[in-house]
């Protein structure tokens, strides 16, 4: 249930960040133009909290209650990296030095979904 929840609310500031970037987005000069390192990146931060949203909710409805601390490193994993992929983005657009704290949430996100692999199918 708890990938479940995360995964709804990630999709719903999917819907949100969206929105408050668009408000800006037909300025050619917002955040430095299309093209820009700290636009892709907060385009980036945007899509990575709807796909990541979309993976949790996914990961809630097709895999088996899991018990053994092993097997909760999948549903955490993917917690984790659906929530902090799109904070170092945000935070990667703001200022680049925060780029080294990408192995956060992709070494997460390999890890939940290695176990869910190694889980097998329900």
């Amino acid at each position: 249930m708890t990938n479940w929840s995360v995964g709804w609310w990630l999709i719903l500031m999917a819907f949100v960040t969206g929105a408050i970037l668009g408000l800006f987005f037909h300025d050619e000069k917002f955040m430095g133009g299309y093209d820009s390192f700290r636009r892709r990146l907060a385009r980036l931060g945007h899509i990575s909290l709807a796909a990541l949203g979309m993976l949790n909710v996914l990961f809630a409805v097709s895999t088996p209650v899991v018990s053994t601390w092993p097997q909760l490193l999948a549903p955490w994993g993917l917690i984790l990296g659906g929530i902090s992929m799109p904070i170092v983005c945000f935070l990667t657009a703001w200022k680049r030095e925060f780029r080294h704290l990408f192995f956060i949430p992709v070494t997460a996100l390999i890890v939940g979904i290695c176990q869910t692999l190694q889980n097998g199918a329900p």
